[in-house]
């Protein structure tokens, strides 16, 4: 592994996590491997929060006051849990283990996300995806669905978004997308044809995986340049490992990106932040959340500039 993460034998990139509070210094700690200094996005895959399994008693859960978003859509995806989901289209629907939820807020939408009273341990992943420019003032929009499991080799997946493995998912995005969590029996080794238009990203969970022969540890994400027609997994555990798999053609379009807006200039998020502080018509009202909403941190004393990506390798 050179100073970059990379291995220089399979070429995989390593990323490392960081930690990061969840909606203000008093919530629930996340892992943050998307975005970072060595790599902003994944396909149009722009951010990826990990967590638990957290303890509800002693984390406190989730909660999340009323907060914004533009120029992308969440993706919730848990692995042990119940959430409860409110935004300001008007929809108030529950995120389970197995199960996708999909809020799509272009030009504007905010919502919550509190942990439900008979959830004892909290644990999974909050994804973000960019919206390209064609489409980043789309109009609000929820969905949901419940892949079923398919066994291939030593594993099972659940394809929430895209296809693989014959497995194909009926959610709608705006640009080609993979999502897929992978469940890998122990000491198994599974290979998975993927598109080599697609550059990919395994975030692992559980257990020790090796990507393409590049080990992974929990937290961490592997990342695989496009140009490979297969992937190859392998627990190197005595146990079950479980993993999410990312993917997606390189998003050629440069970003701006502060707190939960994306945009393409400093104006952009600006405006946006704007339009939150003075509850402007734009980002709607979230109905049955008992408390206040978040207020938008102060910019920064500079011009906020585009995100660049490092060129595939």
């Amino acid at each position: 592994m050179d100073h970059t993460g990379i291995d220089a034998e399979t070429g995989i990139e390593v990323l490392t996590a960081r930690d990061v509070p969840l909606g203000g210094p008093r919530a629930m700690t996340v892992r943050r491997t998307l975005p970072q200094r060595a790599r902003t996005l994944i396909g149009a895959w722009c951010f990826a929060d990990h967590y638990g399994p957290d303890r509800v008693a002693e984390s406190g859960g989730m909660d999340v006051a009323p907060h914004p978003h533009t120029g992308l859509q969440t993706v919730s995806w848990l692995f042990g849990g119940e959430i409860e989901h409110r935004d300001s289209a008007g929809t108030h629907a529950f995120v389970r283990p197995g199960e996708i939820n999909l809020m799509t807020g272009g030009h504007g939408i905010s919502h919550t996300e509190v942990s439900t009273p008979g959830t004892t341990v909290l644990h999974g992943v909050q994804l973000w995806v960019a919206l390209p420019g064609e489409h980043r003032h789309a109009p609000s929009e929820f969905q949901h669905h419940a892949p079923a499991p398919l066994r291939v080799d030593g594993a099972e997946l659940r394809v929430f978004l895209g296809t693989l493995a014959g497995g194909a998912s009926p959610v709608r995005t705006f640009t080609p997308l993979l999502g897929a969590e992978v469940l890998i029996d122990a000491d198994a080794t599974v290979t998975l044809d993927v598109d080599p238009g697609f550059e990919h990203g395994l975030l692992v969970d559980e257990g020790d995986i090796r990507l393409e022969g590049t080990p992974l540890r929990p937290a961490e994400l592997g990342y695989a340049a496009p140009g490979r027609t297969t992937l190859t997994l392998t627990n190197a555990s005595g146990r079950p490992a479980r993993a999410v798999l990312l993917g997606g053609p390189p998003f050629e379009e440069e970003i701006v990106m502060w707190w939960n807006f994306i945009g393409r200039s400093h104006q952009d998020i600006v405006e946006a932040r704007e339009d939150w502080e003075r509850a402007s018509g734009r980002f709607g009202t979230v109905e049955g959340y008992p408390g206040e909403r978040l207020p938008a941190p102060a910019l920064p004393n500079a011009v906020l500039t585009p995100r660049k990506n490092p060129s595939p390798r």
